[in-house]
């Protein structure tokens, strides 16, 4: 039997707006998106659940030393809390644990419940998730059967909202469907987990969609099944059209301008001392209009590069 052609891989910038599968890891889809784009380097934006769908930033070549802040970018979800049931994992994905009567709740009740949920939160998160403690993802140690113990940790959720649609009035199951817009870190199946219990019930999450993420608000997501009908059509030039530029996932932060000057100074890994006024980590534009890469702003206004692209570096800051 012979084996498939070995991928011949190649030099790749650029952000993929995933739309992810329910099923498989984002590890899984990052990387069956990076042999199909044939590409070196790639990386996600935050980890999506395997029972999740939805937009899932890829990062290639270059574009992931943007993947740090966007990875605490605002996120947007729509998910569907099948209340009465508590699961393992809080989602339908786990072993049941328990099950108890829905008691009758009307909508000023829910309402009131997410209203509590709403705000800078301490939130413990599942038990079965990717942060690590000692070097391993928690989600290993609870398969193994070990005690988890997780520490509550600050999150901010800045709208928890009951959607039409919810089936719980109208007979056909206890299903609420909800939007939840939050920050970086927050755990929906934590959110829903804590929904139940203040609602008497108990509840996990039945399903769970990304609507979109910061900066990218109104995204043109790509499945899989889409990316690979593309190559099927023009090949890899066809499917390069499918990606955006780096600069695409720069508008989270702030902008400054240098000129050739100053961009050969940060090429050399040297300050540029302009009193620039936005403190803070920003976002390197060259004159060509190109992005270079990140940098800092302290205090005084003096600009330090931070994670210059490699086009920045190779030609000392100058256009190519």
């Amino acid at each position: 039997m012979s084996r498939p052609p070995r991928i011949k891989f190649r030099k790749l910038d650029g952000i993929l707006l995933l739309d992810k599968p329910q099923g498989p890891s984002s590890n899984q889809a990052l990387q069956r998106a990076r042999r199909l784009f044939q590409a070196e380097k790639g990386g996600h934006t935050g980890s999506l659940d395997p029972l999740a769908t939805g937009l899932l930033p890829l990062c290639f070549g270059e574009a992931t030393k943007l993947a740090g802040g966007l990875l605490g970018a605002r996120k947007a979800y729509d998910t569907v809390a099948h209340l009465g049931v508590v699961t393992d994992t809080d989602d339908a994905m786990g072993q049941s644990l328990r099950e108890r009567p829905v008691p009758d709740i009307g909508i000023p009740a829910i309402e009131s419940a997410l209203a509590e949920l709403t705000g800078r939160l301490q939130q413990r998160p599942p038990i079965y998730s990717a942060l690590k403690r000692g070097g391993e993802p928690l989600y290993a140690k609870a398969r193994r059967g070990e005690e988890v113990e997780v520490e509550p940790r600050e999150v901010d959720v800045f709208s928890f909202q009951l959607l039409p649609g919810s089936e719980l009035f109208s007979g056909g199951g206890p299903l609420l469907r909800l939007r939840v817009e939050c920050g970086s870190g927050t755990y929906v199946r934590s959110l829903v987990r804590d929904l139940g219990e203040m609602l008497g019930c108990g509840a996990h999450v039945a399903e769970l969609r990304r609507l979109w993420v910061d900066p990218f608000i109104q995204p043109r997501m790509w499945t899989l099944e889409a990316l690979e009908e593309q190559a099927g059509i023009g090949g890899l030039a066809q499917l390069d059209r499918c990606l955006l530029p780096v600069e695409a996932g720069m508008s989270g932060w702030a902008r400054v301008d240098v000129d050739s000057a100053q961009a050969r100074r940060l090429a050399f890994g040297q300050v540029v001392e302009s009193r620039f006024a936005v403190p803070g980590e920003v976002a390197i534009f060259g004159p060509d209009e190109r992005a270079l890469g990140l940098g800092s702003v302290d205090e005084s206004g003096v600009l330090r590069p931070r994670r210059l692209f490699s086009w920045a570096v190779e030609t000392g800051g100058n256009p190519v």
